[in-house]
């Protein structure tokens, strides 16, 4: 099921410090448009990055599992495919040259089984050659999310977020109050979301076992390889 529900009328005004530029320039530099054209952004939510890699010369398709968010996206977009169907049952693809699974979207898978069966579904779409790539959250960042309660209020958005920890392992319940304004009143809504993370070595594992060779592990924005306190681990594998 969907975690974002009313969340998604309120997502972007909430991201504008998310360094959408500083992953696609990732994924550029790793699968050039004029050599991978095809894209597949998998969880593009509301199409912030598909704007970008539309923008860049890709030929893109979006999947969310969320029908808010793509009712945004388009919005947004104009002759890009948008699809509502959840990352562990991905079909109707194949062929394609560049899948991006962004923005801690992979956490919120909530067992190894559907990150596995993810990793299959996106090497079986892939050309020879084709390139994954996905960030997630690291362990000592799920610990960092326990230091709640976080707040916001910019006049229009007002929320109280929550964390706690879940029933397996590096995983975060995080519970949010939101009060939007109409007009000189505020609109309340409620959202429960749900991360679980592992140790980046994990997912190397898991990749290497549905069928990924290449692959490069760095961590924060950076070449570097990730380290204790690193906070958010960049994977990209490749297809042979």
């Amino acid at each position: 099921m969907s975690s974002y529900k009313h969340f998604a009328l309120v997502y972007d005004a909430l991201q504008q410090d998310v360094p959408y530029d500083d992953y696609a320039a990732w994924v550029l530099a790793n699968a050039p448009s004029t050599t991978h054209p095809v894209l597949v952004d998998v969880a593009c939510g509301t199409g912030t990055m598909l704007e970008r890699f539309q923008a860049l010369g890709y030929t893109s398709a979006g999947v969310d599992l969320s029908e808010e968010m793509l009712m945004v996206a388009s919005e947004r977009l104009t002759n890009v495919p948008l699809i509502c169907q959840s990352m562990t049952e991905l079909e109707g693809f194949e062929a394609v040259d560049v899948v991006t699974i962004l923005l801690d979207s992979l956490n919120y898978l909530t067992t190894q089984q559907e990150v596995e069966a993810t990793f299959a579904r996106v090497y079986a779409m892939l050309a020879p050659g084709g390139h994954l790539f996905f960030d997630v959250h690291s362990l000592s960042k799920m610990a960092i999310f326990l230091q709640s309660p976080f707040t916001y209020d910019d006049g229009a958005i007002t929320y109280i977020w929550h964390t706690e920890q879940g029933e397996t392992p590096n995983s975060i319940v995080h519970d949010m109050t939101f009060f939007v304004a109409d007009g000189e009143q505020y609109t309340r809504f409620d959202e429960t979301h749900y991360q679980q993370t592992y140790d980046w070595q994990q997912y190397v594992t898991w990749l290497k076992a549905a069928g990924f060779t290449q692959i490069q592990v760095t961590a924060d924005f950076t070449d570097a390889s990730p380290q204790a306190q690193s906070e958010r681990i960049f994977i990209h594998a490749q297809k042979q």
